[in-house]
């Protein structure tokens, strides 16, 4: 019996410890509210299934970035850093710790746009919860909640957090910088290893879209030196400290790069020189400031005087409420702004190291550097680079409400909450009359519930406790209605492509509102254009000064932008970016441009072409015995014809084309070793076109004149190949 009873005993205590432990994390912090875990959990439930809802309608999303995760799937080389295939000829323009996340998903589970894409729904959950604890540590449960549902449910974040782009782990990485930020304000012992833990994330943000990592990285530094609760000695050894991790966690993989034999390694996608120092500060960085992107689309021209932002719109401090921008982020950004300045009036007088104040500082300057940075940026700007404002807006949303809800018995505070919920109204009011067509009775419902929000919050504090809360209620759900519905919209709606946008048609890519706004192809610019103008966002047009079929362009979206495969779904999960209504290969979808479908956006430059069974099955045709399966001018149209074939494909002068790499002479040497079996003619990208001066437009042109002139060509379903192990 002796024997037996330690064995009986720990199989009894076995589901107790286990149910124990199940209970603490479904009751959370014993100080928090029995609700708070519970409503947290579901938080996240509910942010999950959004974002997994119709994930696949977008099929492979950018198949650039796609295309390199398929090429890191195949090969560790491609992995490390970053090549558009796997024969390792080109990297993407980017560093490659975005790509790493989904390459380890196809490398376990295969190829497929779940496979590529779950990952950037895990992102953004992760962001939610972040977010949620290090607002709901100063601030309760309360705000974490406010701020993790308005994160969630801004619509550029349901876009990107689905979306392959960057963007995604970018900002979970920075929503963790602030949290150690935050952590390390809090007491002086323990600050270094949180502080350290900003500095990791933000290396590792810097590995995945370079300089824009830096952007909040002033203002977070500099509230941490004056807050922090140590002597000043102390506080810079730390931030020193925190430096350090930054540069190691960010510059291992640089150091490698550059001192790797150029000979060995895949040509630096993007940059001029093949160097990734040179594309971190000139095309990723101050070319983004001042316009000046050799290399780019329209690049090279320099930012227009007079508030013009090159040709990527209009620059100033309305940038962000622009008919373009916006619908993406802005619903919520004007009352952000008046609770920023409404927490600080209420934590002016706190001892310099209250956390309260510190966290206002901390979130309200990272959402200003950011807001003010995009705002004036002259370079190469999309609308859902806006993602990067979401959570700093969320938080301010979430600790703004609940500090002035705690103070709402002074009128001051009452009447901030009012004109909260009251501007908020008034704002989706109009951003909802820009797109009148979707959803009209929502526009007046926001705005009622708003004033009725507004004035029962002016009486809050001399109310019953629960009005004052029904009162908060209406006002949070008529603020939330506007991105919710566009959410919704975004969430049923495949994006594939370089440029996508938010929300129903129109809340893109819209005319000229205050600011500018960037380039529309719906039918013209707010009733403008009359949909016979080129738009405006580009130099003359288009990038490199292209002009739609006949001068004329046709209402619909713009080219890899958003669209939505047959039948609401893309066949078998894969993306056929230029597939029409009919589901017939080389057919533009509806209401795209003429001349855009076959090829994608603009040549093949911003989406992919459509690649049919007979090309499919010629490029597989001994593909093994080649390095290369094809070749192809700009890396949209390589890597279509490489995610259907998962061959690699080499994708001639980069994105736009432009990047001198190969020259002739390399491209020569590799058809003479027999390293590359056609050449794909037809949707060859922009032909290297796109470049600025000083680009690489010669190596792609010099390349196609060549093939031309000494192979033959055949038309293999839509597309023109030669077959470069056969000269004329």
């Amino acid at each position: 019996m002796t024997a037996t009873t330690p064995t009986a005993s720990a199989a009894h205590a076995a589901p107790t410890a286990r149910t124990g432990r199940l209970a603490r994390l479904w009751r959370g912090r014993p100080e928090d509210a029995p609700w708070a875990r519970p409503a947290f959990l579901g938080l996240l439930a509910v942010t999950t299934a959004l974002y997994l809802w119709n994930l696949s309608a977008s099929g492979y999303a950018n198949s650039f970035y796609s295309a390199a995760v398929q090429a890191g799937g195949e090969s560790w080389k491609a992995f490390f850093f970053g090549s558009l295939d796997a024969a390792n000829a080109i990297t993407v323009d980017k560093p490659p710790a975005a790509l790493w996340p989904m390459a380890l998903s196809v490398r376990l589970f295969g190829l497929g746009s779940w496979q590529i894409l779950l990952p950037e729904v895990l992102m953004g959950v992760g962001t939610v919860a972040v977010l949620y604890a290090a607002v709901r540590r100063r601030f309760g449960a309360g705000a974490g909640l406010i701020a993790g549902a308005v994160l969630a449910l801004t619509p550029v974040a349901a876009l990107m957090f689905r979306f392959n782009n960057p963007d995604a782990l970018l900002a979970l990485l920075m929503t963790v910088a602030v949290y150690g930020v935050l952590r390390a304000l809090e007491r002086a012992e323990g600050a270094a290893k949180w502080l350290v833990l900003a500095g990791v994330a933000f290396g590792f943000a810097f590995l995945t879209k370079t300089l824009q990592a830096f952007l909040i990285l002033p203002p977070l530094a500099l509230v941490y030196a004056v807050c922090a609760p140590a002597r000043p000695l102390r506080r810079f050894g730390q931030l020193g400290l925190a430096g350090l991790a930054l540069v190691v966690s960010g510059g291992w993989w640089v150091a490698l790069v550059e001192l790797w034999p150029a000979a060995s390694r895949p040509y630096v996608g993007g940059s001029q020189n093949n160097s990734f120092l040179e594309l971190t500060f000139g095309y990723n960085g101050l070319g983004r400031i001042n316009g000046n992107e050799v290399g780019s689309v329209g690049g090279g021209g320099g930012g227009g005087g007079g508030g013009q932002g090159g040709g990527w719109g209009e620059t100033g401090p309305l940038r962000m409420f622009n008919d373009s921008i916006g619908g993406q982020i802005s619903w919520l950004l004007p009352a952000a702004l008046l609770l920023l300045l409404a927490g600080l009036v209420v934590t002016w007088r706190a001892p310099r190291t209250d956390t309260a104040r510190a966290a206002f500082l901390v979130w309200g300057g990272a959402l200003l550097m950011t807001l003010g940075v995009f705002s004036f940026m002259a370079g190469i700007f999309h609308e859902y680079y806006t993602v990067a404002l979401a959570p700093y807006l969320a938080a301010l949303i979430g600790m703004g409400a609940a500090v002035l809800w705690e103070e709402r018995t002074r009128f001051a505070a009452a009447a901030g909450l009012a004109a909260a919920a009251g501007v908020t109204a008034w704002w989706g009011w109009t951003l909802l009359g820009r797109t009148p067509d979707h959803l009209p009775w929502l526009r007046w419902t926001v705005l009622v519930a708003g004033a009725v929000a507004a004035l029962g919050l002016l009486a809050a504090g001399r109310a019953d406790r629960r009005l004052g809360l029904a009162a908060a209620g209406l006002g949070l759900a008529a603020g939330l209605a506007g991105p919710f519905a566009y959410t919704l919209e975004t969430l049923s709606t495949g994006h594939q492509g370089s440029i996508v946008t938010a929300g129903p048609a129109g809340a893109g890519f819209g005319g000229r509102g205050p600011g500018g706004g960037g380039p529309r192809m719906d039918g013209g610019d707010g009733g403008r254009n009359g949909g016979t103008q080129p738009p405006n966002g580009f130099p003359n047009g288009f990038p490199g000064g292209g002009q739609a079929q006949g001068g004329q362009f046709q209402g619909g979206q713009f080219p890899g932008g958003r669209m939505q495969p047959p039948g609401g779904q893309s066949p078998g999960g894969q993306n056929q970016p230029s597939t029409g209504q009919t589901g017939q290969t080389g057919q533009a979808p509806t209401g795209q441009m003429p001349g855009f479908g076959e090829r994608g956006g603009m040549g093949g430059l911003l989406n992919g072409a459509s690649v049919g069974a007979e090309a499919k099955e010629k490029l597989l045709q001994d593909a093994d015995a080649y390095t290369w399966a094809a070749a192809a001018v700009g890396a949209q149209n390589a890597a279509s014809y490489q995610l259907a074939t998962e061959k690699p494909v080499m994708a001639i002068g980069g994105f736009n084309g432009s990047d001198p790499s190969p020259t002739l002479a390399q491209f020569k040497e590799y058809v003479a070793e027999g390293k590359i079996h056609y050449f794909i003619g037809s949707g060859g990208g922009t032909g290297g076109g796109m470049g600025g001066p000083g680009g690489g437009a010669g190596s792609s042109s010099e390349i196609s004149t060549w093939v031309q002139e000494n192979f033959t060509a055949v038309t293999v379903g839509s597309a023109t190949f030669y077959d470069l192990t056969s000269e004329k």
